[in-house]
């Protein structure tokens, strides 16, 4: 009697690594913003800046770093992340450029240019450090701790345009909350993970396809998500209120496969909207300007910040006026910040503006794709939750100053000047370009266990 042979494994299926690709791309994106850039001088000027050469000497050295970074410490990642990312942080250049020309006695450009550079380096340092991204998941609540810490600080420093989100120390100054959202994704991202199956098997059903897990389970992650929501609406910085409830709700979603979390999020997000809205004077000051942004004009006062940016787009028609060319500098001090999607409408036109939408649908959904692809829940949730932080923002922030929700206050990733902003943006995309490196290449070995994961007392996953 002879044994039965096992067959042995299939061989593991291993894409093709791309870098050449990225490489290629990522010329691409250099050239293209060093177009932009010349463009702008030619179009104010009729010359060539002066200093485009090292502007793009500048910035293909960046990518090129950051390429080298990829191409030896995570081979097998998404072609597309970093490309899209340095185009993205290029434009924004070209953009807050253009204002500081009109603005001479405010320059904005090389601040921005400098947080650029320090974000591409924590980008360098994420990828060639952080061996993998799940290793997070040991430090969930030492992240969420951090948040915590970072949201209320700013409470003790004096509100600019009428938020309480910034710290300034001398001749510095940043915005704390940027950095939470990581943080709060990655303990979101490592709690849900843990306690899936409890929250979407366990509780009592109420109604439909919702079903309420037990307090246990469920009690932990919305106190801190209040928590933070409070310390959010005593700062009045709703915006980034709005990114959290969004990412809450979302994750919540994937983990447990309930659509009646969607139906509860959006009920609770019109109950707090209308009760801060209608109660918050500051929030209630930017929903009346949202309803009627043409008042002040019939008032005899000139237009307000978000009747300039509608005549912005406006001007632009579809091909827009031309880098340069624009009046977009009309909006005001805003309008290298929250408004500079205003000067991408005028000056590119809605072909232009279809262009930048489409590269951060793009990276969003290269970002999902590669959560994905994963097998291992908390790299999964937190590629949606790092994807759904760019996606949402996007949102928040277009659809204000276009007039289709009420203005917010946040910065459009990697275009808007803030450099806060762009460090924890070129963060996130360090992180994706992990995930999708473990989507994509040879699985890993098995690593320890998940010693630090937090499981709720009392459950287990099945």
């Amino acid at each position: 009697m002879t044994a039965t042979r096992a067959d042995p494994p299939p061989p593991e299926l291993r894409l093709p690594k791309r870098r050449g690709v990225e490489l290629s791309l990522l010329v691409c994106a250099v050239v293209i913003s060093v177009f932009g850039y010349v463009s702008v001088g030619l179009g104010r000027n009729d010359a060539v800046p002066p200093d485009a050469a090292r502007y793009g000497a500048g910035l293909g050295l960046l990518a090129l770093l950051a390429h080298l970074a990829v191409r030896l410490r995570a081979p097998y990642a998404d072609p597309l992340l970093l490309p899209i990312a340095v185009l993205l942080n290029g434009l924004g250049l070209v953009l807050i450029y253009r204002l500081d020309l009109e603005t001479p006695h405010d320059q904005a450009a090389p601040a921005q240019l400098v947080w650029s550079t320090f974000g591409v380096a924590l980008f360098i340092a994420a990828v060639l450090f952080l061996r993998e991204a799940r290793v997070l998941q040991r430090y969930a609540y030492l992240c969420v701790a951090a948040a915590l810490v970072l949201l209320i600080v700013p409470i003790f420093f004096p509100a600019v345009n009428g938020a309480k989100i910034w710290i300034r120390i001398g001749g510095l100054s940043f915005q704390p909350g940027e950095f939470a959202k990581i943080l709060l994704a990655v303990f979101f991202a490592s709690y849900l993970a843990a306690n899936r199956d409890a929250l979407a098997y366990t509780g009592r059903r109420l109604w439909w396809k919702l079903q309420l897990p037990t307090g246990r389970v469920l009690g932990p992650i919305v106190s801190i998500w209040l928590l933070s929501v409070i310390v959010l609406v005593l700062e009045r910085d709703l915006g980034t209120s709005l990114l959290f409830f969004g990412l809450f709700v979302i994750l919540l979603y994937v983990a447990t496969g309930r659509i009646g979390w969607i139906a509860v999020g959006l009920l609770l997000a019109a109950v707090g909207a209308f009760v801060v809205g209608s109660y918050e004077p500051h929030v209630h000051g930017r929903v009346e300007d949202w309803l009627s942004p043409f008042a002040s004009i019939d008032a005899g006062q000139g237009p307000g910040q978000l009747a300039q940016s509608l005549f912005a787009f406006a001007a632009g028609g579809m091909f827009g006026t031309g880098l340069g060319l624009g009046e977009s500098v009309l909006i005001g001090f805003a309008a290298k910040s929250d408004f500079i999607l205003a000067t991408a409408g005028e000056e590119l036109g809605l072909a232009g503006l279809t262009a930048i939408f489409l590269l951060y649908a793009l990276l969003v959904a290269r970002g999902y794709r590669a959560g994905l692809a994963l097998h291992h829940p908390f790299g999964q949730l937190l590629a949606v939750g790092l994807s759904s932080i760019l996606a949402l923002q996007v949102f928040v922030i277009a659809g204000g100053v276009m007039g289709l929700i009420p203005l917010t206050g946040m910065a459009m990733p990697f275009l808007a000047q803030g450099g806060s902003s762009v460090v924890t943006n070129w963060i996130i995309v360090a992180l994706l370009i992990r995930v999708s490196d473990a989507a994509r290449g040879p699985r890993p070995e098995p690593v320890e266990p998940d010693a630090a994961v937090p499981v709720a007392e009392g459950t287990e996953s099945r």
